[in-house]
C-alpha cells in the first residue's frame, strides 16, 4: 500500500515538473544543490548505486535504493528510470516518511 504512495509522490513530482529523472539530470541537481532526496533502482548497477551514494553523502543529500528501473519509470510515464532527484522539499519530505514507513512496517511484522 504504501509502495503505491510513494509512487504517487513520484508521479506528482514529474507533473509538477520537480523531477530530473537519469543520471546525468540527477546529478547535475544534487551538485547545484537542489535535490532533496535521490532515489536509484534497486536494479541499478553497483557502479551506479555507489555513485550517488557518495555524492549523496557528500552533499547532504538523501538517498534511497527504492523500487525497479521500471517501477520508476512508469511512475513517472517514461520507460525505465535507474535514477531520480526530486527538487521540491515538500514532495521529497512525503516520499521519505513513506519509504521510511515502509521500513517500519517490514520490521514490525
Amino acid at each position: 500500500m504504501i509502495k503505491n504512495k510513494v509512487y504517487s509522490y513520484i508521479g506528482f513530482a514529474m507533473k509538477s515538473g520537480n523531477i530530473k529523472s537519469g543520471e546525468f539530470a540527477a546529478e547535475k541537481a544534487v551538485k547545484e544543490g537542489k535535490a532533496y532526496v535521490v532515489i536509484v533502482a534497486e536494479d541499478a548497477s553497483a557502479n551506479t548505486k555507489k555513485k550517488f551514494y557518495n555524492m549523496c553523502e557528500f552533499y547532504k543529500t538523501a538517498f534511497f535504493v527504492y523500487g525497479t528501473k521500471e517501477e520508476l519509470g512508469h511512475s513517472i510515464g517514461k520507460e525505465y528510470r535507474a535514477s531520480l532527484a526530486i527538487t521540491d522539499q515538500g514532495l521529497a519530505n512525503a516520499i521519505i516518511q513513506n519509504i521510511n514507513q515502509e521500513v517500519v512496517d517490514i520490521w514490525q511484522k
